[in-house]
């Protein structure tokens, strides 16, 4: 199982020597995050902190936990990605979702607010388009919010194609479907009473992991992703059971009550040491 740390807090000079002090002490991939007005939050741009986070650092994968396309144009986000992927001699993963109306980047601009349901099409459309464009051949394409035609996108990203990981609810076989399509589950439990800070049982785990090997029309390698929380590198029973149940990225997010300072303390401690 591989560790990644999510960079919840600081600013932007603060991030960086955030994932600086990852890459240093072992960890595998660093994440920042994306949105655009919650409340007085304190929010940089994914694009531009992926973009500095590729040249401090030299091994870690980098991404954002996580990133709702729903609200950009997928031609742009192709041109983003892909000078990031060149950035980072091949690093980037994309962690998406659907995004969530508190943020006034749906919300709160005057356009119509996307429901549930339109956030999906875009989603997939984009995720259509900016396959299309890591491919040699000229995009065209015709959807229900999206038409492209006769559109080369050049360079070409350093990798065959940038993973894609995508938020899945446990037990919803539309939301498992969308991710069984990409490279990644990055696995919500929606099958009883959880808060937001609440990791999936394994017994989940197993469930998600098993429902997605029996779906796959491919056979790729396919990870399956759990966030949470360790108190330290030796904080590991959880991650033993998670690990046996299929999961293949952990990623410490520390959303409440989280510090520059603490973020700083658990990072250097180094990811969770297995047996």
């Amino acid at each position: 199982m591989r560790y990644g740390c999510v960079l919840s807090h600081g600013s932007p000079a603060e991030i960086l020597e955030l994932a600086r002090a990852a890459d240093a002490s072992g960890w595998d991939g660093v994440f920042t995050w994306d949105a655009i007005s919650l409340g007085d939050s304190p929010i940089y741009d994914p694009w531009v902190m992926m973009s500095a986070i590729a040249i401090v650092t030299e091994r870690v994968t980098i991404g954002a936990m996580v990133l709702p396309l729903a609200r950009r144009r997928p031609w742009k986000v192709a041109k983003e990605a892909i000078t990031i992927d060149h950035l980072s001699n091949g690093r980037l993963v994309l962690p998406v979702a659907l995004g969530v109306p508190e943020d006034r980047g749906f919300s709160g601009v005057n356009t119509d607010t996307p429901d549930r349901k339109t956030r999906a099409e875009l989603l997939d459309e984009c995720l259509d388009i900016l396959a299309l464009a890591q491919q040699t051949d000229p995009i065209n394409y015709t959807g229900t919010h999206y038409q492209v035609t006769d559109m080369t996108i050049r360079p070409l990203p350093i990798q065959d194609r940038i993973p894609v990981w995508v938020v899945g609810a446990w037990p919803r076989p539309k939301s498992l479907a969308r991710a069984a399509r990409w490279d990644g589950l990055i696995l919500s439990d929606m099958s009883g009473e959880k808060t937001m800070w609440s990791p999936p049982t394994p017994e989940v785990i197993r469930s998600a992991s098993d429902w997605i090997r029996d779906h796959r029309q491919s056979s790729p390698s396919f990870d399956i992703i759990v966030e949470g929380k360790t108190d330290g590198p030796d904080d590991t029973g959880y991650l033993q059971a998670a690990a046996e149940a299929g999961t293949t990225w952990f990623i410490e997010s520390r959303w409440d009550n989280a510090t520059t300072e603490s973020l700083m303390e658990r990072i250097v401690a180094g990811p969770p040491r297995m047996a």
